[in-house]
């Protein structure tokens, strides 16, 4: 096996896209800001991911988001913030459209959080990273194999971080 020698790399400060084309995500570097824990969160998306709120019964994820534009049986990558009871898993859903308001999705775990949890949803997540407060350190994390394809693009959301760069090619 050769070594690649294509990989590029975009760094932001603040929430963006780092590429909008067709691309293997191979690692990710993250700086804390010292202070805060840091968030990132990746999407494989052409726009920027939806803020919502959810809560958990059981298995069951309820989103809720006015006038969300999605259909039963469409596939959304949600990232979950952490709620009163615990967190919901952050993943690729197939939804099922309750309301032109709210929708649900089967977690792979279950347990109870209060509605109204914050959380993002985008055509495809791609991985979440959390960094503790405090850590004002640099961070990488090389994807094993060929890195996870973005077939759309890729976009960071940063929450409480100095620096997020992603290597991909």
């Amino acid at each position: 096996m050769t070594m690649q020698t294509d990989v590029l790399a975009g760094t932001l400060v603040e929430s963006g896209f780092v590429y909008k084309q067709r691309t293997r995500v191979k690692g990710v570097s993250v700086k804390g800001d010292g202070t805060n824990p840091g968030l990132l969160q990746l999407f494989d998306t052409v726009t920027a991911p939806v803020t919502a709120t959810y809560g958990r019964t059981g298995a069951v994820v309820t989103v809720t988001k006015n006038a969300h534009g999605l259909k039963t049986g469409d596939t959304v990558g949600l990232s979950f913030a952490p709620g009163t009871g615990g967190s919901a898993t952050d993943g690729n859903y197939v939804i099922t459209k309750l309301t032109d308001n709210t929708f649900t999705v089967t977690d792979l775990n279950s347990g109870s959080i209060t509605a109204g949890a914050n959380c993002v949803y985008a055509s495809r997540w791609l991985m979440t990273f959390r960094i503790d407060a405090g850590d004002a350190y640099v961070n990488y994390w090389l994807i094993p194999g060929q890195g996870f394809l973005a077939q759309n693009g890729v976009y960071l959301l940063i929450t409480d971080l100095n620096t997020a760069s992603v290597f991909y090619g």
